[in-house]
């Protein structure tokens, strides 16, 4: 349940591994889950705790703090990071128009919209486009006409509009094409990116693409027929494969351990709050509450259903990913929580984790503030 090397302690350990069987394994969430809890108590305290197994088999490894897992959408928030960084590098990126940087989107509606409007969920692009469709049929995809489709994804209704008719609608194609733009302005694929950006925020344990993924501990997802059967060491999201296979994609494909995301969840707090990796004003603008949604540049704010239940402040920030993950970090409480499962495995139709975040954060925030 510990692991010294990335600086966890056993302070709320047991209580958390506790949560974790009642409210994870033994609700048929999830095979198995880690969880990752920091809270300032002058310094940062640690804990970590793993339940279950990797795969619902019961011949199947147990997990631990350093199962490596999809982490999925929870890749959102690096991708952002990217960008914030490359505007500390050269400002006005943030306000660049796609087409300025990215080739392949000439002539079609997202060339002309700002970078900080894709990455804010406000850009008028489609949730969701089966980019993945001809791989599926057996065909061909070529990268550059996959990123065209992306940006011709934009719909009307899919504008935001400041009164509420027309709510910011989630996209992956908005972080597709952010995140091809990163490469084109870099020269440099986003998996290498994400590397140095571990390297520059001190993030411990495993984090990056499926292509470098260490041997050892990593959580299957889906089975899925038509990619060969259960998933295992490679994207789950299906457009994250077609584009970048084993690679980084900018909405996708993150791997990841709990040391390493509680550490970026822990440096994001301390950018807020005193010095850290990203210039104060520029992540507080990121963060801002904006019209129209509760989405803001990079992460999600609360809501009234928030998945971080009912105790973390307004001003809270995080992200869920589609597999079974979480981040969320509350600068007023000073307190990050990271949560990895795998509720897709075997089947992305067991959807009993959208019930069980919000009670584990409720619980988390009373383990973590019952003691001092």
């Amino acid at each position: 349940m510990q692991n010294p090397q990335h600086g966890f302690d056993n302070h709320w350990t047991a209580a958390l591994a506790a949560l974790l069987q009642r409210e994870v394994v033994d609700a048929g969430v999830a095979p198995g889950a880690v969880i990752g809890v920091a809270r300032r108590r002058g310094a940062w305290a640690r804990s970590a705790a793993a339940v279950g197994r990797l795969e619902p088999e019961a011949s199947a490894n147990p997990t631990s703090p350093g199962t490596v897992y999809d982490l999925a959408s929870v890749t959102k928030p690096f991708t952002a990071c990217l960008a914030l960084q490359e505007e500390t590098r050269s400002p006005g990126f943030l306000e660049a128009p796609l087409g300025e940087l990215l080739k392949q989107v000439h002539g079609t509606p997202a060339a002309h919209t700002r970078l900080r409007t894709l990455l804010s969920h406000r850009s008028g692009l489609m949730a969701h486009l089966e980019l993945f469709a001809p791989l599926r049929a057996g065909a061909l995809v070529a990268y550059d006409d996959l990123l065209n489709q992306a940006a011709n994804g934009f719909r009307p209704e899919c504008v935001t509009d400041p009164s509420g008719s027309h709510p910011a609608v989630y996209s992956d194609l908005g972080y597709i094409l952010v995140g091809a733009a990163l490469e084109a302005t870099r020269g440099q694929a986003l998996g290498d990116q994400l590397r140095q950006l571990q390297n520059g925020w001190s993030l411990p344990g495993y984090l990056g693409p499926a292509a470098t993924l260490p041997k050892g501990s990593v959580a299957p997802t889906e089975d899925v027929d038509w990619r060969g059967g259960r998933l295992v060491g490679v994207v789950h999201d299906e457009n994250a494969w077609a584009l970048r296979g084993r690679d980084l994609c900018g909405h996708a494909g993150a791997f990841g351990e709990v040391a390493s995301v509680l550490q970026f969840g822990i440096q994001l707090v301390e950018s807020l709050k005193r010095e850290g990796p990203l210039p104060q004003g520029l992540l507080a603008s990121a963060l801002a509450p904006q019209p129209g949604g509760s989405h803001r540049l990079g992460f999600d704010g609360r809501s009234a259903e928030s998945s971080s239940g009912a105790f973390f402040s307004d001003e809270s920030f995080g992200h869920l990913g589609f597999t079974g993950t979480s981040l969320w970090c509350d600068p007023r409480a000073e307190l990050v929580v990271v949560l990895l499962t795998n509720r897709v495995c075997p089947t992305r139709e067991n959807i009993r984790i959208r019930s069980a975040r919000p009670r584990i954060h409720d619980q988390t925030f009373h383990i973590t503030h019952e003691s001092p």
